[in-house]
């Protein structure tokens, strides 16, 4: 096991710590920018960024929160301004509502008799990534951090600056729209219509 990344250290400036520090944290942190983001090169900018804002306010950092999380936030801040100067639409405070035509439309199919391999596809992979890449920043966001990071709800919380119950609403509305699109995928699969 490894030792743990001292706080200490990072803070008197120790070059060697630091390296540790980048090097253990760099794959979750690119991982995360390059799914919020969907490009490579954003994402290897992010990573740097992220570090270069890291090194740059280590003498601030209170160590309230775990270095990870702070990294997280540090990540996510950056991605989300690179989506909000590209896309200045793309993002709203507000998760967006469902409509009453969605809520008609919701249908969810039991896959309990598919073939365990029709489930764990290469092809149902690839449609997830995509339906993950399709949910609103606002949601897709809390799905990236708490499912595929596997972060907890609260460090989420803290690291996007919402409350944990915010949280908690955002990846529900994040689950069932994917179990929707899901849903759909599965019916199209069964009814032989894909």
């Amino acid at each position: 096991m490894t030792e743990p990344i001292s706080l200490e250290a990072l803070k008197a400036g120790d070059k060697a710590e630091f390296a540790r520090f980048v090097q253990t944290h760099s794959p979750a942190i690119y991982r995360l920018a390059l799914r919020m983001l969907n490009n490579p090169q954003d994402a290897e900018d992010i990573l740097q960024e992220t570090f270069i804002k890291a090194y740059q306010n280590l003498p601030r950092f209170d160590g309230r929160s775990k270095l990870s999380t702070w990294l997280y936030r540090i990540a996510t801040n950056e991605a989300l301004m690179l989506i909000r100067r590209r896309k200045p639409e793309a993002l709203s405070v507000e998760a967006p509502e469902r409509n009453s035509e969605m809520q008609e439309t919701l249908e969810i199919v039991d896959w309990s008799h598919m073939p365990e391999e029709a489930l764990l596809s290469d092809e149902v992979r690839q449609y997830l990534r995509q339906a993950i890449d399709a949910l609103p920043h606002t949601l897709k966001t809390v799905f990236l951090l708490r499912e595929i990071e596997g972060l907890s709800t609260r460090e989420t919380a803290e690291v996007l600056g919402l409350s944990e119950a915010a949280v908690k609403t955002r990846l529900s509305r994040a689950r069932l729209a994917l179990r929707e699109r899901l849903s759909i995928y599965y019916r199209d699969r069964l009814e032989g219509k894909s």
